[in-house]
């Protein structure tokens, strides 16, 4: 059997493949996914983000994120870098410091990012090893 796709936070190009990935290929990932449409309703969401955030699949996938998953991120930092990139229709790819502080205790991670224009897919990666 061949081994799983093994993508990294870091990796160039990060948008595409993990558009290419399967559901099972993104649960594999060492690294939070989770994927939003235009409308941000989760339609991905990595076993692992479920696990370090505490939150189901099945809790999460169809809900808005910015206000019923992570409002913690409705701000200038996060959902304003996405709408403005739509808005423009231009690529978004940028790392952020950042802390996680809904429903735990503050933790500081490092956020991705990813929007490319004309596709509806977007993401925010989190690192949590950072």
């Amino acid at each position: 059997m061949e081994a799983m796709l093994k993508l990294h936070f870091a990796d160039p190009d990060l948008y595409r493949q993990l558009e290419e990935c399967t559901d099972t290929e993104v649960d594999e990932m060492e690294f939070g996914v989770i994927g939003f449409d235009a409308e941000t309703i989760v339609r991905r969401y990595g076993a692992y983000e479920s696990r370090m955030a505490g939150l189901s699949k099945d809790r999460v996938i169809g809900m808005p994120f910015f206000t019923a998953v992570a409002p913690c991120m409705n701000n200038f930092l996060v959902a304003q870098r996405f709408e403005d990139a739509a808005a423009g229709a231009r690529p978004l790819d940028t790392v952020i410091d950042y802390v996680l502080t809904l429903r735990m205790r503050p933790v500081k991670v490092k956020l991705r990012l990813l929007v490319e224009p004309h596709r509806s897919m977007r993401y925010v990666l989190v690192n949590r090893a950072a």
